[in-house]
């Protein structure tokens, strides 16, 4: 059986939703996977069982090395991953020709593209940094342009992003994970539950959502929050007086804990403004709401409508308070049993178009024909 190293970009800590179902179980049925997790709060290098691997931060730039001298072998790769760390991948395709194994770049998403949109949000963006951006996106390029295969989560993120990028693409993209569903916890009472899972800032403009519901007639719903941004939040419905009884923040701090705040609701938001670094792929939050078999309200997009119909296994709306007003006013009028239905069409559909273990087979006889 063939072998990867994946190296990771994040720390032993957060969250791996998408890196445990896919790399940890789906794609181990086809290959044997070690993963690399860096950690800035231990001093020496740890094995946390036979496939997992944690490795101080400072030894980022020097991690084949630091690995062999731990133990590991890695001439028995075939493939060295690395996820969105260029400095890494450099010194990964530096020994590529030593050991022999083909080097892949996983593009998870645009890091330094999100990082502008929030510093022009925050007036903080000039001329200067795009041109720095513009640079640094050249030379990253060229770097990726060495690998045998480049991983971006979809076809539009790599075109938008890394257009340049002309090595054999793999599409890694999140998806459902089949083995992890959850019931949805009905409850009693005509009241509608909307739940928001994820990061509030002035870029993702949640206030847009927050107007909408404000100019509801009707105020038999509820809306839960959970965020890690807890304090933004707060601060966000203190100019909402009218609604704020209605408005719940949670800070769901594991996958677990978030998925049964979810499973009490009746319909998911995923509502984000039509921008490039939202709508060139599915939101993972998506994801999470359909475990559940809870249907969402989403952004009409490319990467939406290509997976989901209108009314028939989620609903859509453009990105602005009228819009999304009609369209809530427009659920506060559905049935229990019509939301139910929307929700376990939209679930059977994720099932059958994008859920992890067809993800994985892809990926794996992707790898087979480099």
């Amino acid at each position: 059986m063939q072998k990867l190293l994946y190296i990771t970009d994040q720390d032993e800590y957060v969250d791996h939703s998408f890196i445990a179902p896919l790399f940890e179980v789906y794609l181990k049925k086809y290959m044997t996977v070690d993963i690399v997790y860096f950690t800035d709060f231990k001093s020496d290098f740890e094995q946390k069982d036979a496939h997992r691997f944690t490795v101080p931060s400072r030894y980022k730039n020097s991690i084949i090395s630091e690995l062999m001298h731990n133990g590991v072998d890695i001439a028995s790769y075939d493939f060295v991953m690395v996820r969105n760390n260029i400095n890494i991948m450099k010194h990964v395709l530096k020994n590529r020709e030593t050991y022999h194994y083909k080097a892949l770049y996983r593009f998870s998403f645009p890091k330094r593209s999100i990082k502008m949109c929030c510093d022009k949000a925050d007036n903080k963006a000039g001329f200067l940094s795009h041109m720095f951006h513009r640079s640094k996106t050249k030379k990253e390029t060229k770097v990726i342009n060495q690998c045998d295969a480049f991983l971006p989560t979809s076809q539009s993120m790599h075109q938008t992003f890394l257009p340049d990028v002309n090595i054999p693409s793999i599409l890694c993209s999140p998806a459902i994970n089949p083995d992890m569903l959850y019931d949805n916890q009905q409850h009693t009472g005509t009241q509608k539950r909307f739940v928001y899972a994820g990061t509030l800032d002035k870029v993702r403009e949640f206030e847009t959502v927050l107007d909408a519901f404000d100019a509801l007639e009707s105020d038999n719903w509820k809306l839960l929050i959970s965020t890690r941004d807890s304090l933004y939040a707060q601060k966000m419905l203190d100019r909402y007086p009218t609604i704020r009884r209605q408005v719940q923040i949670f800070s769901a701090k594991t996958k677990a804990s978030l998925l049964e705040l979810i499973s009490k609701a009746d319909i998911g938001v995923a509502l984000l403004p039509d921008i490039p670094i939202y709508n060139s792929s599915t939101p993972v939050k998506i994801f999470d709401y359909y475990a559940s078999a809870v249907p969402c309200l989403m952004t009409d997009s490319g990467h939406t409508n290509s997976v989901f119909t209108d009314c028939v296994d989620a609903w859509f709306c453009d990105f602005t308070q009228q819009d999304i007003s009609q369209k809530l006013a427009y659920l506060l009028s559905l049935s229990k049993e019509e939301v139910i239905a929307v929700g376990a069409k939209g679930q059977q559909r994720l099932l059958d178009v994008k859920n992890y273990k067809t993800l994985a087979k892809n990926i794996a006889d992707a790898l087979q024909t480099l």
